[in-house]
């Protein structure tokens, strides 16, 4: 589906809620949920890049999700791995600039290699931005550019009273794109969990009932109809 005359947001970020429930449903482990969400984000790949987009994120694996069962742990872990070994080359042929954010001190050297490897492959690429956060929280983000920014002022770079917000905006995830335009729920839920908490500051929300699994172009696009008929202010009475 191609969007014309319609007001794109430059940075969509996306909460992929509702695999766990989508099997359940369908009385299947938590897996088979997780494994059909893949496709979606899948399609919503490719409905970015048709498009044009400028940067899209996908929120994965929060730091909370540790408090899983293991095995499912384990399943997604390996899903990423999966992922990330088989379809890297062709986001790199479409252009893709890959970034995983997040803490990614917890994974085992395998995954770590594949996320070095798949960074420095697509670093230079000039299309779609794609953001994977994994181990991700928007509080760890806060504080881990909040620790940045106190060694700096230790080492005798920053005084205490030039720090403002553009400070922060310089040391937390994807500090080099634009700030998040839209974020889209799916699930049905209607909350941030812990994700970009900074970045989201001025974002239009849109949630939906529809579960990951089955989030098609169609949602998408009605994701983007909703947000260009947005009146941003930003504070501001315009």
């Amino acid at each position: 589906m191609l969007l014309s005359n319609i007001n794109i947001p430059k940075h969509i970020a996306i909460i992929m809620d509702g695999n766990r429930r989508w099997a359940k449903i369908r009385g299947k482990l938590s897996i088979f949920g997780h494994k059909k969400g893949m496709q979606s984000a899948k399609r919503a790949i490719e409905f970015a890049i048709t498009n044009n987009f400028n940067t899209l994120t996908l929120y994965a694996f929060s730091s909370e999700n540790w408090n899983r069962p293991i095995s499912e742990v384990k399943s997604l872990m390996d899903l990423f791995k999966y992922s990330l070994k088989n379809g890297i080359y062709n986001l790199h042929n479409k252009k893709v600039k890959l970034k995983i954010i997040g803490d990614t001190s917890k994974f085992e050297k395998t995954l770590k290699k594949l996320i070095y490897n798949s960074e420095k492959l697509t670093k230079n690429n000039n299309g779609l931005n794609l953001n994977i956060a994994i181990n991700y929280g928007g509080r760890w983000d806060i504080i881990q550019g909040i620790k940045k920014i106190i060694n700096r002022v230790q080492k005798g770079l920053i005084h205490p009273n030039q720090i403002n917000e553009q400070t922060l905006c310089q040391v937390i995830s994807m500090n080099d794109l634009d700030p998040v335009d839209l974020v889209i729920r799916t699930g049905g839920e209607y909350r941030i969990s812990n994700f970009l908490l900074w970045q989201i500051a001025y974002s239009e929300l849109f949630f939906t009932d529809v579960l990951w699994p089955d989030f098609d172009e169609n949602v998408f696009f009605n994701a983007i109809k909703f947000f260009s008929q947005r009146n941003r202010r930003f504070g501001t009475t315009k």
